[in-house]
């Protein structure tokens, strides 16, 4: 079974600010993106200094999950979260 893939325009904002630091891909048109989607936004690497914001267009292309691909990364998805509960923040167990 073949992915669905196609293109779309989006928008790019990447901050990197004393009060932010973050980068987000809006794509046009409210698409929605579901488990085992990917979007690839085409495009050289956005590089900023310290203190910049940067707002840019683009055009991204998204491959849909097939059927079997969502369901196995939602079945799957259950297991990887008990890996959190594993996680410790200490070199030793407290009393």
């Amino acid at each position: 079974m073949t992915a669905y893939t196609f293109q779309t325009g989006c928008t790019i904002e990447v901050e990197q600010t004393p009060e932010f630091f973050h980068a987000h891909v809006e794509l046009d048109g409210d698409i929605e993106i579901g488990p085992g989607d990917k979007v690839r936004v085409h495009g050289a690497p956005v590089q900023i200094a310290f203190g910049q914001r940067r707002v840019e267009r683009r055009t991204a292309t998204v491959e849909r999950a097939t059927w079997w691909q969502r369901h196995w990364i939602k079945f799957t998805a259950r297991f990887e979260l008990t890996e959190l509960y594993e996680v410790s923040f200490t070199p030793r167990r407290m009393p």
